[in-house]
């Protein structure tokens, strides 16, 4: 089994812009995996730890994604990818990159499926890794449009975001000091919050036409109840929610994306995205890495757990 790094992925260059196309084509052809919602272990208040299972074809595998908010940075991964036809398993891999890429590509594709039409303003909260791999991906994505970005103080996170993103001559930022501020005027919202108590924003600060699109699905149950429609990238993830039979309306991604469901039927609707974030993209992508990997050559380190090699061994 081989042992694959963060630094090993990181040097592999991935782009934004491919983040994206297996973005989409996992969402495209969701029906093709086994996809069990994730497990998600809360031992403390602000602490979890989620256990992701998939297969589709001939890999499958889990992984485990933790956040302890003392830790720096708080969200770590960890992704065990196997041959989904003989069970052989074939590395134990960082899946920081692959969290977050994917995680910052599905945004970048709820935005482009359901936004507005012109939609130029983005308004967002939570400015970890996770809101930068969205907004790069999103400004790879849609080099022809120019952006208005308003960023949630906290800290000093605000303006190292914006100069993150100074490259970039088709956006502005604006630093802004409330939830409210970022939700009025606003065209989309991109919330990557990991942990709020309650709902952010009242029900009144929320403009037609509006794409919330919160990211660790904190801080917005509020619209659930009002919003005109509610989509998701799996039922199963979300049928829990305490609102769940109260949406006026529901679809997952992939239906719309597949004609199976209808998206945004108009500029005036109000509409929330929940990503809840599937384990069909981090193998989908682990398989792409291991694969990328291979064909360079780089000899990577194994490791030997000695497993047993006769049926019966006690």
């Amino acid at each position: 089994m081989k042992i694959i790094t963060f630094q090993d992925i990181k040097k592999l260059g991935i782009s934004p812009a491919t983040c994206y196309e297996w973005v989409a084509q996992t969402i495209r052809d969701k029906d093709k995996y086994i996809l069990p919602p994730k497990i998600s272990l809360k031992p403390r208040d602000g602490v979890f730890c989620n256990v992701m299972p998939t297969i589709g074809g001939s890999v499958g595998g889990v992984k485990v994604v933790t956040r302890y908010p003392e830790r720096e940075p708080s969200l770590d991964s960890k992704l065990l990818l196997m041959n989904a036809d003989s069970g052989e398993f074939l590395a134990l891999m960082d899946a920081d990159f692959i969290t977050a890429m994917r995680t910052g590509a599905v945004a970048a594709h709820s935005i482009r499926l359901l936004a507005k039409t012109d939609y130029s303003n983005i308004g967002i909260m939570g400015l970890g890794n996770t809101a930068r791999a969205a907004l790069l991906v999103l400004l790879e994505v849609e080099r022809e449009k120019s952006f208005k970005i308003k960023l949630l103080r906290y800290k000093d996170q605000a303006e190292s975001f914006a100069e993150r993103f100074s490259e970039y001559k088709n956006v502005s930022f604006e630093v802004v000091d409330t939830p409210r501020d970022i939700v009025r005027g606003s065209d989309v919202v991109i919330s990557a919050i990991t942990y709020t108590e309650g709902d952010l924003c009242s029900d009144g600060d929320f403009p037609e036409g509006i794409l919330v699109v919160p990211i660790h699905t904190r801080g917005f149950t509020n619209c659930d109840l009002f919003f005109d429609k509610v989509f998701a990238d799996d039922e199963g993830h979300v049928c829990h929610f305490g609102n769940f039979k109260k949406f006026r309306s529901f679809a997952e991604v992939s239906d719309v994306v597949n004609g199976r469901a209808k998206g945004r039927e108009s500029d005036r609707e109000r509409i929330l995205a929940y990503n809840i974030g599937l384990s069909i993209h981090d193998i989908f992508f682990a398989s792409k890495i291991y694969e990328m990997l291979a064909h360079a050559g780089k000899p990577l380190r194994e490791i030997d757990l000695e497993s047993p090699n006769e049926k019966f061994w006690i």
